[in-house]
């Protein structure tokens, strides 16, 4: 009853965020330059009257609290409008994006959060000495490093000098391996140097110093009580990790010629196709709400604290 009641709180808590992500969606279109209507009948030499007449058809004359409603409404029955370019519907166009940036998303997070775990948990074991030292370094350079760079630089190395993986597209795993490991970089580092602080602070505890006095294996006392009681702040990076990988994704994308929701949005943003631009700011958005949604959860479950609360 209480973890029915602790899922159905983060729902409630999660519906004012979708809202204001809804709302900052529309407030988009009317920030970036240029008119709709002309936008959509530009390649067609449209008379001011064509322009005129389909302003009035997408209710652009209407007032703004007026369209507002209306967009809250298409939204809530799923209806995200027309591409300006290809007249098919935007929700249709993003749907079979999502897939390939999920999977690269999931991927590049398999991939970071074990090994930025691992890497935390050996420099806070060996505070202060050249491994320390080495991890820090690493998780800095990690962090710091631009993606697209990177991604060019491995494609450089692995596709052009060395011929083992493909340097753009999908369909394979092999296609996978360079963008994933590109965006899963980054969040090796924060994630590395949250461990190692976490790890630092519980081996201070006078739990873990009583475990080792009493001759417990070393393997245990660190991976069973101490790497457990460390979890917490880790869950809560890793969740945050969700939306810089999934805005990370969009220059991934690029860089790799990945067809997922970054790349159309990059390819919208050059067409001013504006209900696409802004259909896939809303979907990703509301994607990065739900996995929070989800890791919210799991962070209920890490510290049952939290649940009962």
């Amino acid at each position: 009853m209480m973890i029915a009641r602790y899922i159905f709180k983060r729902l409630l808590a999660a519906l004012p965020v979708v809202f204001g992500v809804i709302t900052i969606a529309f407030i988009l279109l009317y920030l970036l330059p240029g008119d709709p209507a002309s936008t959509m009948l530009a390649r067609s030499g449209a008379s001011a009257e064509d322009i005129a007449e389909l302003r009035t058809e997408l209710g652009l004359d209407d007032p703004l609290l007026t369209q507002y409603g209306k967009y809250i409404s298409r939204i809530v029955q799923g209806d995200f409008g027309r591409s300006m370019v290809s007249q098919e519907p935007v929700l249709k166009l993003l749907m079979a994006r999502i897939p390939t940036t999920l999977e690269l998303v999931m991927v590049a997070l398999l991939l970071a959060v074990p090994i930025g775990t691992l890497l935390g948990v050996i420099a806070a074991v060996n505070q202060n000495t050249w491994s320390d030292r080495v991890v820090v370094a690493f998780a800095s350079v990690g962090v710091s490093m631009p993606s697209f760079w990177l991604g060019l630089m491995l494609i450089l190395f692995f596709s052009v000098t060395l011929g083992w993986l493909p340097s753009f597209g999908q369909g394979s795993f092999r296609h996978l391996i360079l963008p994933a490991a590109v965006l899963a970089f980054g969040a090796v580092g924060t994630i590395t140097r949250t461990a190692r602080t976490s790890m630092v602070d519980v081996l201070k505890q006078d739990y873990i110093v009583t475990a080792r006095s009493k001759g417990l294996a070393e393997h245990t006392t660190l991976f069973r009580h101490a790497l457990r009681n460390a979890l917490i702040p880790i869950v809560t990076i890793i969740g945050l990790q969700f939306g810089w990988l999934i805005s990370g994704s969009i220059i991934v994308e690029a860089v790799f010629s990945r067809q997922g929701l970054g790349l159309i949005l990059i390819d919208s943003v050059l067409e001013q196709d504006l209900p696409v631009v802004q259909g896939a700011v809303l979907l990703s958005s509301v994607l990065y709400i739900f996995l929070n949604l989800v890791v919210d959860l799991v962070y209920g479950f890490v510290d049952p604290k939290v649940r009962y609360e």
